[in-house]
C-alpha cells in the first residue's frame, strides 16, 4: 500500500539531511557501542550490550521508515496549485464562527506542522475538516468539545 505523503522543497532537504545524519553518524555510534560493550566480557549477563544491540535496533527501524517517508514522498510546485479550493501547501485564512477570531495557516505534511509558525497537518482535524473548501463555504471540525465552524475567506500559494 502506497503512502504517498506530499512536501515542500524544503521539507525533502529537512528529512533527507535527518536521514542523512543518522546513517552516516548515528549508525557508526550505534556499531561502535556494540563493540564497546562486546570487548567487556560474557554477553549473556552483559546488560550494556543488550542496551546498545536494542538502541541499534531502533536506529535501523527509524531508518528504514524514514527511506519509506522518502520513496513515497512528491514534492509539490507551489506555483501550479489550485487556488479555488483547499489543498495540500495551500494558505488558508479562515474565521472561526464561534468567536470571530480570523487565522491563516499553510497546510502541510505532518512531518513538517509546526503550529508556531501557522502550519497546520492535513491530517489534522481543521486541516481534513478545510481540504477541499473553496472560498465562502463552512468547514464544520469535530473537536472533543463539540463542532467548531470555520467560514473560507481566502486562499492562497504558499
Amino acid at each position: 500500500m502506497s503512502n504517498v505523503s506530499y512536501y515542500t522543497e524544503e521539507g525533502i532537504k529537512k528529512l533527507r539531511a535527518e536521514l542523512e545524519q543518522l546513517k552516516s553518524i548515528e549508525r557508526p555510534k550505534a556499531s561502535q557501542a556494540i563493540a564497546e560493550a562486546r570487548d567487556k566480557g560474557d554477553l549473556s549477563e552483559n546488560a550494556e550490550y543488550d542496551a546498545a544491540k536494542e538502541a541499534q535496533g531502533l536506529l535501523e527501524m527509524r531508518i528504514s521508515k524514514m527511506e519509506a517517508t522518502l520513496a513515497n514522498a512528491r514534492v509539490i510546485d507551489e506555483s501550479q496549485l489550485d487556488t479555488s479550493k483547499v489543498l495540500a501547501l495551500s494558505n488558508v485564512k479562515i474565521k472561526n464562527h464561534a468567536n470571530g477570531m480570523e487565522m491563516t495557516y499553510k497546510l502541510v505534511a505532518e512531518s513538517e506542522a509546526d503550529l508556531k509558525t501557522g502550519k497546520i497537518s492535513v491530517n489534522s482535524p481543521i486541516g481534513k475538516g478545510l481540504l477541499g473548501k473553496s472560498v465562502g463555504e463552512i468547514a464544520e471540525v469535530k473537536v472533543p468539545n463539540g463542532t467548531l465552524q470555520f467560514e473560507i475567506l481566502e486562499i492562497t500559494r504558499g
